[in-house]
């Protein structure tokens, strides 16, 4: 069965990639005389002048100054490949100077292109794990596999802070905290581009949700700015990313690309930043604005950027010289990356069982244990003899989320085969559906006239329609789905179009478990409350090109009732229930309930009252409410957990490896008290308007602040050990502050904890400050009865604030409080100590 499922789910991110990477085809052709195709290097090229070595700022001037006003505009936005790689840009070079293409992969998670790749936990993951080493090892494995697959540059790490719990990319990203976020976001581009692969860092700034993400304008102070979104940026910069890419949306009322208080007088100025800007599709809104303010490539197309950017230019809107300096901040950093040398880095083989290993230590260092009743977890002894395992993502295996996150591994094996492995042969392992995500055919004889929908082909060229009635005897909720391999069916219920093209970047992205069937089918669906008597429906299908399958199905009242019932009685009959609860999430869209979707909730009600040694595994992509949380017995937040999910979530089940992982976010208790949820012009923005009025008090500092008790604090995980901290002393050191404490496991077994540090506000300043801001951790893993002294510094950044009126950090003097703990809840060890201002 594992091996049948893996090829299935490759199957199915494979074709669901196939259809998101299509709109790459729109993209204009390449200029003549531009080199082309994956293995075009400028090994044929003329030598550069011998007085211009490779790597010297003449050399580079040197070729600005050669190129034709046609070639320099087709180095500043994207084309259309020639020979595609499935990524999301291409660049074309210019052969006669030895300036090779570039090719741009998405790759927040793995890189993603039509070609197999390691499919990575989802960032949040990685940076519950608290573990900047680990993120490096993450970059480099990004980095490495980046290369092999033929790409120069990976537009990630996402750095952007969760800032609401219903933002469709908050899986994308790390954290709500701003240290936590540029300690991660630093390595991750180290360790990108370790590997000779040019990391883009996005989005340039506060791309914090979907809805709008093309047009609200965010109003934000300068002092938030500076102390929550940019400390990632800073960060990334500061490790040398050789590209940022600009959001697409406004800040204080300027499109982030056209902004050149951003681009040019933060980034480039303040930052010492030297590589190239480059837009995300939609980003770039007009042509003069954009590049005065230091944009420099448009992506993935010229809409802006091709003949509009020459007319200004002969026009006398934009200087040329504007163009060269784009032109050499790409090139620049081109040959900074060996990419204009005669003989450029080879391109490492890819190593898939690496991949494999790094994507299993990521999953499982990063699982965060929410809650453990009465010993639910580990499974052992008779309790991991007897098994259910209930809920379709444990058939099912869900990889990754949907959009520029969505990656074609290897193979993904199913969780239920994972633990049936783990449990052994003595063990009895039931599977109960509980939910069903993919519908069951229409019964036979329920339209008339009858025809079959469930595997119906329509040839090449060809088109196929079927009208019909069917007749309910009572209403009842039906949820119609239609599975496709081509164009999309047309599938009309009483004249209603169920399934229509939906706007913008919602139409080509769907997300990572539910817009794909496990045979690679394509899934649309839709949910109706049908009344009692006869329905008309009709079927148009189109082959296209090469032909195609299609098959319609149905979910109904008695179908969910059966299933749940089923799910039962399945639970009954184990000793205990590893029940998988998901909630799939996409760029594009945001979410619109932090609640689990469809029956999930009674689910798990149902069968937590049926056997209360139930654990919930949840596949979600952030902050979840859990009304059912008391009647379980453990919960385990997998997030989206990459390709070697199943194994690493059968690891922490059994206690082979302890659950090391922390929230980098708050989960509320009632999503209407969260620092966006009490007012909309916070979120999602009213007319198009959106303003950070919460201003420093991002995350956990806002609770802290409305002294509102969460569901989870930031920083929350379980351990299966004890833990006791003590003796915490807090001396200034280096222009900031050492913390010492000592930690000290008090259980049985070896553990892992992240032991965290936060400062309190400053006398000193007449500024906004948070009532605790994280200042530092340390991972650490002890052996029972181990104990060991953890030194935390607290640099001067984490003691600053910034001052609008100075433009500038300002540190925060006088007698400041430290806090040490388990979480930004849990925090038994508390010292005061004075900051002097030398």
């Amino acid at each position: 069965m594992s091996e049948a499922v893996s090829r299935r789910s490759a199957l199915r991110l494979a074709v669901a990639a196939g259809v998101a990477l299509g709109a790459a085809a729109c993209a204009p052709a390449v200029p003549p005389g531009a080199a082309t195709g994956p293995g075009a290097r400028p090994h044929a090229a003329p030598p550069a002048p011998a007085a211009a070595e490779p790597g010297s700022a003449a050399r580079i001037e040197t070729l600005v100054q050669r190129l034709t006003l046609d070639e320099k505009t087709a180095l500043l936005h994207g084309a259309a490949d020639p020979a595609p790689l499935g990524q999301a840009g291409y660049v074309p070079g210019v052969r006669r100077l030895g300036i090779p293409p570039l090719r741009l992969a998405d790759g927040p998670a793995g890189v993603r292109v039509a070609r197999r790749a390691t499919a990575l936990p989802a960032p949040v993951m990685l940076a519950s794990a608290f573990d900047p080493a680990l993120a490096r090892a993450y970059g480099r494995l990004l980095g490495r596999e980046g290369r092999a697959l033929g790409q120069d540059v990976l537009l990630a790490p996402m750095v952007n802070l969760i800032r609401t719990p219903y933002a469709g990319r908050n899986f994308e990203t790390f954290s709500e905290d701003p240290r936590l976020t540029a300690d991660l976001a630093g390595e991750t581009v180290r360790g990108i581009q370790d590997e000779g692969l040019i990391a883009a860092v996005k989005h340039f700034a506060l791309h914090h949700q979907e809805q709008g993400r093309d047009t609200v304008d965010a109003i934000v102070s300068e002092q938030t700015l500076y102390e929550t979104e940019l400390r990632g940026f800073e960060a990334a910069v500061a490790a040398g990313a050789g590209a940022v890419a600009a959001a697409s949306h406004k800040v204080n009322g300027v499109h982030a690309g056209e902004s050149r208080p951003l681009l040019e007088e933060l980034l480039r100025g303040r930052w010492g930043f030297d590589g190239w800007v480059l837009s995300g599709p939609g980003a770039v809104h007009g042509t003069v604005a954009a590049v005065r303010a230091g944009l420099d490539m448009e992506m993935p197309g010229g809409t802006h950027f091709g003949a509009p950017l020459r007319q200004a230019v002969h026009g006398g809107a934009v200087q040329e010289e504007a163009l060269d300096l784009a032109v050499h901040r790409i090139l620049t950093t081109m040959d900074r990356f060996g990419l204009l040398t005669a003989r450029p880095p080879a391109r490492p083989p890819r190593d898939a069982r690496a991949g494999a290993r790094l994507a299993r230590t990521v999953a499982t260092a990063g699982a965060v244990l929410l809650r453990n009743e009465h010993g639910t977890l580990p499974l052992a002894g008779a309790a991991a003899r007897s098994l259910a395992v209930i809920g379709p993502t444990g058939q099912v295996p869900f990889v990754g989320g949907g959009g520029s996150a969505h990656v074609v591994p290897d193979g993904a094996e199913a969780p239920l085969t994972a633990i049936r492995r783990r449990a052994g042969k003595g063990a009895t392992v039931r599977h109960a559906l509980g939910e069903d995500l993919y519908g069951r055919p229409l019964p036979a004889g329920l339209l008339t006239p009858d025809t079959g929908l469930d595997g119906r082909g329509v040839g090449a060229g060809q088109v196929w329609r079927h009208e019909a009635a069917f007749r309910l005897a009572a209403a009842d909720e039906w949820t119609l789905l239609v599975h496709y391999t081509g164009k999309r069916p047309v599938v009309r219920l009483d004249g209603q179009d169920l399934f229509p093209v939906r706007p913008g970047a919602a139409e080509h992205q769907e997300g990572g478990l539910l817009g794909s069937a496990p045979d690679g089918m394509a899934v649309r669906r839709r949910t109706l409350a049908l009344t009692a008597g006869v329905h008309r429906l009709s079927v148009t299908a189109e082959g296209g090109d090469r032909g195609q399958r299609f098959r319609l199905r149905h979910i109904t009242g008695a179908t969910r009732a059966a299933d749940l019932a089923e799910a039962v009685r399945t639970a009954q009959a184990a000793r205990s229930v590893v029940l998988f609860a998901y909630a799939d999430s996409t760029e594009g869209r945001d979410r619109t309930s932090l609640a689990l979707p469809g029956g999930q909730e009674k689910l798990i009600e149902a069968v937590a009252a049926a056997n209360p040694r139930t654990t919930v595994v949840l596949n979600t992509p952030s902050a979840t409410t859990m009304p059912w949380l008391s009647r379980t017995g453990a919960v385990l937040q997998m997030y989206y957990p990459g390709q070697e999910g199943a194994a690493a979530t059968a690891d922490l089940l059994f206690g082979d490896v302890d659950p090391g992982g922390r929230l980098t976010q708050t989960f509320p208790a009632d999503e209407r008290r969260t620092p966006t949820g009490e007012d909309p012009l916070r979120y999602p923005g009213v007319g198009g308007r959106q303003e950070y009025a919460e201003g420093v008090h991002t995350g956990h500092r806002w609770y802290d602040a409305r002294h509102v008790a969460p569901l989870f604090p930031f920083g929350h995980g379980l351990s299966y050990t004890t833990w006791q901290y003590d003796k915490l002393t807090v001396r200034p050191e280096r222009g900031g502050l050492r913390a010492e404490f000592t930690v000290r496991n008090t259980g049985r077994r070896k553990g892992t904890e992240v032991a965290q540090v936060y400062v309190g506000p400053s006398p000193a300043l007449r500024l906004d400050q948070p009532v605790r801001a994280l200042a530092g951790y340390r991972r650490l893993t002890l052996a029972p009865g181990e104990a060991r002294r953890v030194t935390v510094d607290i640099d001067a950044r984490a003691l600053s604030s910034w001052d609008a009126e100075q433009h500038a950090w300002v540190l925060g003097t006088g007698r400041r409080e430290v806090f040490a703990g388990r979480s930004s809840g849990d925090l038994p060890l508390r010292s005061k100590v004075v900051v002097g201002s030398g």
